[in-house]
């Protein structure tokens, strides 16, 4: 990928430091998760500038106050976590496929935050990262999940969002917050290196009072839908504003 090419080229001369720190803060027990995160929170927007990519944030005072909850992205490519690292300023923990827990430097980003990694053919293993997941967000982790379970290969529109995905935000009954990610895509996913400007959008929670009464596939439907329509409202105000 021609994006990430640049990124490391751009890199070069500060690489060895970020590898160190990187590799350094791997020892778990040397270093809490505050100062795992805050060295990737501080890496995210140099490592976007040097990639040519700009992104704009909205919404940030939507997250609760308190820790203990999992938000709810659409996913459309391999840019999406950087954005998140980038506008996220509290630690948070990502759930991820078992197909990428050994790729080089990713292993290592799985350390940091500690992520829990899923088998998605294996359901026993997957009840038990919901069992964890509930008892790691019950004791004040935030978390990101891409209830898509794949990346969209529609750019910015929605794929179907799964309902075991919130089973862990239920069983929790922790705050819910969506997150609508627009032209994330175009960074990774188009084989250019030209400026790219992406926005990201922290939505209005859902807490457990809001949902209680509920089916995990109408929570799914219902945090599916106010994405995609955040989605549909940013673009189609850009188009208006682009024609006058």
């Amino acid at each position: 990928m021609k994006r990430i090419a640049l990124m490391f080229l751009r890199s070069f001369f500060v690489l060895p430091f970020y590898l160190f720190r990187l590799f350094r803060l791997c020892n778990i027990e040397k270093y809490d998760n505050y100062t795992r995160y805050a060295f990737l929170h501080k890496l995210a927007p140099k490592v976007n500038r040097r990639g040519r990519v700009k992104v704009i944030c909205h919404g940030i005072e939507n997250l609760p106050k308190e820790t203990g909850y999992i938000i709810f992205p659409n996913h459309q490519g391999l840019f999406d976590a950087l954005a998140f690292l980038e506008t996220h300023e509290r630690p948070f923990v990502t759930v991820m496929k078992k197909e990428v827990k050994d790729i080089f430097l990713l292993r290592n980003v799985i350390c940091l935050l500690q992520a829990e990694i899923i088998d998605r053919e294996d359901v026993r293993q997957s009840m038990t990262v919901i069992k964890n997941m509930t008892n790691r967000v019950k004791a004040g982790e935030n978390f990101i999940i891409f209830a898509e379970g794949t990346r969209s290969k529609n750019g910015n529109q929605v794929g179907e969002f799964k309902g075991g995905s919130f089973k862990s935000a239920m069983n929790a009954r922790c705050p819910i917050v969506p997150a609508a990610l627009v032209d994330s895509y175009k960074v990774f996913d188009t084989n250019s290196i030209r400026r790219q400007t992406m926005h990201l959008f922290y939505m209005e929670p859902l807490y457990y009072k809001d949902y209680k009464d509920m089916k995990s596939t109408e929570i799914a439907e219902l945090v599916q839908n106010r994405i995609q329509s955040t989605i549909d409202d940013f673009l189609a105000s850009q188009d208006a504003e682009n024609n006058i």
